[in-house]
């Protein structure tokens, strides 16, 4: 993997994103495994009236599944999900969950007068151990939404409708640690939030999602 402060060919943004900060072994009576899993994408929405769920696509999760593959598909006119692919997996010291892929499109603004929001290629990844966890997100080219060269991490942008209402909120390269910090961590490279205000819609797509928790398996008593 590349340098997580370099960007290279068509990546727009790559950004390193700091793990938390995790709770001393000692804290925990018995011994612990630190655990991760990951995604290409998911959708949870209502529209209409109607509740839409695209499950967690090529779900991978350490000790379970080391890998899976989609070749995507359509979410009726919500989001179309190109080929991608997640592992996880343990090197000596941590849990690593990874997800990539490529050719993401959000539609579903467009019923609302919003743009089409695309994605060329995603990268989300984690990592864990018992000193906490770290992730890195990477994203091709982003349409629909300006964008900087370099997207730090966290970056919203919001979606403006008609008389000031917001239709979406997309947050790329987001890292999401509980409060207090547990050494916990999610990363997504793509999260679009439908009417953070209140509408005609709710819920949310999510491209690209990494979980690690290094205190996420406790080993079953003797």
């Amino acid at each position: 993997m590349r340098n997580a402060r370099k960007t290279a060919g068509r990546v727009l943004a790559v950004a390193a994103l700091a793990g938390a900060l995790a709770v001393p072994q000692a804290a925990h009576a018995d011994p612990v495994t630190s655990t991760a899993w990951a995604s290409v994408g998911s959708v949870d929405i209502m529209i209409d009236d109607e509740h839409i769920v695209t499950p967690e696509l090529a779900r991978c999760a350490v000790d379970a599944s080391p890998g899976e593959r989609t070749q995507g598909g359509a979410t009726g006119d919500i989001a179309v999900f190109g080929a991608g692919e997640t592992r996880c997996g343990r090197n000596e010291t941590a849990a690593i969950g990874q997800a990539y892929g490529k050719r993401f499109q959000a539609d579903v603004l467009k019923r609302f007068g919003g743009p089409v929001l695309t994605a060329r290629t995603f990268e989300a990844k984690c990592a864990t151990s018992k000193d906490g966890s770290s992730g890195d997100v990477r994203l091709g080219t982003v349409t629909g939404v300006k964008v900087p060269e370099n997207i730090p991490a966290n970056y919203r942008i919001t979606v403006p409708g008609k008389a000031g209402e917001t239709l979406a909120t997309v947050t790329l390269n987001e890292t999401v640690v509980p409060d207090p910090a547990d050494g916990s961590m999610t990363t997504h490279a793509l999260h679009v939030k439908l009417f953070p205000k209140g509408g005609p819609a709710s819920g949310d797509i999510y491209l690209g999602t990494a979980r690690c928790d290094p205190y996420g398996k406790a080993k079953p008593k003797p």
